[in-house]
């Protein structure tokens, strides 16, 4: 009879046999990865069998459903710049769990997906749930493969690691075989991935400099990739001394504290047509960690394509990105923070030409937030103004995709970075799975999800995740009974005619109160402010449940 040796048992050559589920865990925790999210398939079960172990090292988090870990895992990778990790089970589990790599890949995040897959042997014969991989996530990943042998394991999530955060991050995945995760090797563990970033050359930072001071106009644009806390303060006291004007990126507000007198607002969907307009006007552009994408840009319309009117300095990591669209004055690869340590060490501007400009935007950008004299009995530029006085500075704020987020977007001031949790996929669903993985990293900090009635529905099942990990996580939901920014678009293209937005919603309070949180409904904004403490109070996972008026489409438009 032919004995299999056991896992634990020495090879012929003295080394230690592994089974591919601990070789795989053994490769994560070398890589600094702490945590995983997924949902539990039998192609998998190696894996978890590794993770019971006392001395894993790497926590496993149980959620409902593919989509949301997949969304809690890409969070995790914006809040710490290294790839966050899912392990999903094949087939239906990878399908679910494509929105959260779609989301990587438009958001620039480090992500590593983990796929169960068929045994070798049954490949190409369409077993059950059989997927190619490397055919269904080709397109909206950096890297896809199939591990072929236990003894590959190592090796192949140590380049999984070095390809997602390379250049401009972004997601990987790799094909696990069922077979191949039992199989037992004496296979070594491979080093942990160290990424060198890419830095300005000197000359290039001269250029900057005499780019800038030759303007009449300047203006700044910040996206939030590649940055580092040190180099956001150095970036604000550059910005401070030379007087320039900064705007965010889309979803990027947390790059500069919106306290700072040099912060104009941000280009978001839905943001202020004067601040559009006033950096149409700008003569010399700088932008930083952002590609300039869609919503950035307002649909490509900010400059002129290929070749922009003013001035435009590009500094972005991967080179594949500079002129992609726009043909810049100056391309620069490198990463954000190294390109602000050289900031730092220019000769200083002076900002003469352009402090009365820059002055002009910040009142604009002021008047933007003001409240309206007549508001409806809830107003949310109110209740946003509110969670932006009352808040800690250090509350990281999640959300998903809908019209209630052109109120955040307009009225809340982020001051730190890693404040602003966002899909700039556009994907619904997404605030609060990444309330819960911020919440997980940073257990001392005030994580508040601020969600749409048809935004928490999509995910409204990782509550009971919320508590099965005990998360004091305040969710905020919008609940206007429509899709609102659909209903938004249809009224724009076919007035008086809304079809299919409407919405069925179950009673928020009592459903959150059936898994245990603290829930209450406010009808007015002036309810609001006592409702809010009330939930910091409860110290446990807690929904306030705002009832809006769906008519009321932005902060000014009523139909």
């Amino acid at each position: 009879m032919n004995v299999q040796p056991s896992a634990g048992s020495a090879s012929p050559t003295g080394a230690r046999l592994r089974s591919g589920g601990e070789i795989l865990v053994a490769a994560l925790r070398s890589n600094g990865v702490d945590r995983m999210f997924g949902v539990p398939g039998e192609s998998a079960l190696p894996v978890f069998d590794a993770l019971a172990d006392a001395d894993a090292g790497v926590r496993f988090i149980v959620c409902r459903h593919e989509a949301t870990a997949s969304h809690m895992a890409e969070a995790d990778g914006k809040l710490t710049g290294r790839p966050g990790v899912c392990i999903v089970s094949r087939g239906p589990g990878a399908m679910h769990a494509m929105v959260g790599v779609h989301t990587a890949w438009q958001d620039s995040t480090p992500l590593l997906l983990l796929i169960g897959q068929v045994p070798r042997a049954y490949r190409g014969r369409e077993a059950f749930q059989e997927v190619d991989y490397t055919g269904v996530l080709g397109g909206m990943t950096k890297w896809v493969a199939e591990v072929e042998s236990a003894e590959q394991i190592s090796e192949m999530v140590a380049q999984a690691f070095a390809v997602a955060m390379q250049g401009r991050p972004g997601p990987v995945a790799l094909s696990l075989p069922e077979d191949v995760l039992s199989e037992l090797s004496a296979a070594a563990d491979a080093a942990p991935v160290k990424i060198d970033r890419t830095a300005p050359f000197p000359a290039q930072m001269q250029q900057v400099r005499a780019l800038l001071q030759q303007a009449q106009r300047p203006l700044i644009v910040v996206g939030n990739l590649g940055w580092s806390n040190a180099a956001s303060e150095t970036f604000r006291r550059f910005v401070m001394d030379n007087d320039l004007p900064v705007v965010a990126g889309f979803r990027s507000q947390d790059v500069l504290d919106n306290d700072c007198e040099q912060y104009l607002g941000d280009l978001s969907l839905g943001c202020s047509r004067k601040l559009v307009d006033r950096v149409k006007q700008a003569d010399c552009v700088l932008v930083i960690g952002d590609r300039l994408g869609d919503v950035t840009t307002q649909h490509y319309s900010l400059f002129d394509l290929p070749a922009p009117q003013p001035t435009l300095i590009h500094v972005f990591p991967e080179a594949g990105e500079l002129g992609k669209v726009y043909t810049p004055s100056l391309a620069i690869e490198a990463d954000a923070s190294l390109f602000i340590a050289g900031l730092a060490d220019l000769a200083p501007l002076s900002p003469a030409a352009w402090t009365a400009w820059r002055a002009a935007g910040r009142d604009e950008y002021v008047a933007y937030q003001q409240a309206r004299p007549h508001r409806p009995p809830l107003d949310l530029a109110e209740i946003i103004s509110h969670l932006r006085d009352r808040l800690p500075s250090d509350t990281i704020v999640t959300n998903g995709a809908g019209n209630y987020t052109i109120w955040l977007h307009r009225y809340f001031r982020y001051r730190q970075l890693g404040t602003q949790i966002a899909p700039k996929s556009g994907s619904m669903g997404y605030g609060l799975p990444a309330a819960l993985a911020a919440k997980l990293r940073h257990p001392d900090r005030t994580v508040v999800c601020l969600a749409g009635d048809g935004c928490f529905m999509m995910a409204s099942q990782e509550f009971a995740t919320a508590f099965r990990e005990q998360l004091p996580i305040i969710v905020i939901i919008v609940n206007n009974v429509t899709y609102g920014s659909i209903r938004m678009h249809q009224e724009n293209q076919f007035p008086g005619r809304p079809s299919g937005t409407a919405l069925n919603n179950p009673d928020f309070v009592a459903l959150a109160q059936s898994y245990g949180a603290y829930a209450e409904a406010v009808q007015t904004h002036a309810a609001f402010p006592p409702a809010l403490e009330r939930a910091i109070a409860a110290e446990r996972p807690s929904v306030i449940e705002l009832h809006v008026d769906p008519r009321l489409l932005t902060p000014d438009r009523l139909i």
